[in-house]
């Protein structure tokens, strides 16, 4: 039996830790919102599916710092403004074999986990997975998703392929990956427009792209995110990637979605990853030269939009 533990239990590590238990591995769920770890441990996690009845799911809870037994594998799932906390949180549960598997979204999280443990633990990836949180203890599951994997370090394939294996066992679709990072960086290019353009103009994904203004705005904002991934070694073509971001606005894909951005500022006054999205890309660009006045400025009203919301 696999002892994982989910750092960072929401809506999708609560999703993820669910579906990993239901095949028989001794999961934990660990989370910093006491009344959530509460709900869960008296009532079990409510998990409603799409056409289905509520379940109670009997799965342990804790706060990070709670338990100190040494896990085999640890899926991060933090906020990314909480990762280095939780990290740190974390030390106990990490031996010399403890996989940890980062699948937050944004960039720049393996160089942070690297601070913390050898390259040969780390594995990265994304996920297209989606998940509701309705209150404390009590998530939603829609539709279904995928898990792309890799190994950090050169000679780590096994070890990702064992991952995979370890999740597609659970029904999570996972594939081992020869270059997440590219998928990486078009998700956190998806990220970086869908998400802070509807956090700053308040609309879901199919209004904002029903705005004449919608292509140039992703033109610009895809072109910078492209020069500063090519310092990376990651090659994000500018206009497949304009398509790749457009087709989301229609309904039958995510257009009636607020993203997770919206969702935090917008709709619960909460901080926003921006400096995890268009942040990171400004950053990287001052660092090489790079002009990224876009980027720049969406990074800057976001973060005035927090300081007017956020109390």
């Amino acid at each position: 039996m696999t002892k994982i533990a989910i750092a960072g239990s929401g809506a999708m590590g609560s999703r993820f830790g669910y579906m990993l238990q239901s095949v028989g591995n001794d999961v934990v769920l660990l989370d910093n919102w006491a009344e959530h770890v509460q709900a869960i441990n008296t009532n079990g996690l409510t998990v409603v599916e799409a056409g289905h009845e509520p379940v109670q799911v009997r799965i342990p809870a804790a706060l990070p710092t709670d338990i100190k037994e040494v896990q085999d594998v640890i899926i991060l799932f933090t906020k990314s403004m909480q990762l280095v906390d939780m990290l740190q949180a974390i030390k106990p549960l990490i031996g010399a074999k403890t996989k940890v598997v980062c699948l937050l979204n944004g960039l720049g999280h393996p160089e942070t986990i690297e601070q913390y443990l050898p390259k040969e633990n780390i594995f990265v990836g994304i996920t297209l997975w989606t998940a509701g949180l309705t209150g404390p203890g009590a998530i939603t599951l829609t539709g279904s998703g995928n898990v792309e994997l890799q190994n950090v370090d050169p000679d780590g394939k096994e070890s990702a392929q064992a991952l995979v294996a370890l999740l597609s066992a659970a029904g999570l679709n996972a594939q081992y990956s020869s270059d997440v990072l590219f998928s990486i960086w078009r998700k956190a290019c998806v990220n970086g427009t869908l998400n802070s353009l509807c956090a700053l103009l308040d609309c879901n994904i199919a209004q904002l792209g029903q705005t004449p203004q919608a292509q140039q705005l992703l033109r610009s904002i895809v072109a910078e995110f492209s020069a500063v991934a090519a310092t990376e070694a990651v090659e994000l073509d500018i206009p497949t990637t304009i398509a790749h971001i457009s087709k989301m606005f229609a309904p039958e894909q995510a257009g009636g979605h607020y993203p997770s951005m919206h969702q935090d500022l917008v709709q619960h006054h909460r901080l926003t990853e921006v400096d995890y999205l268009n942040g990171y890309v400004a950053r990287k660009g001052a660092e090489k030269h790079i002009a990224t006045p876009v980027n720049q400025l969406i990074t800057e009203l976001i973060h005035a939009k927090e300081a007017l919301l956020i109390k």
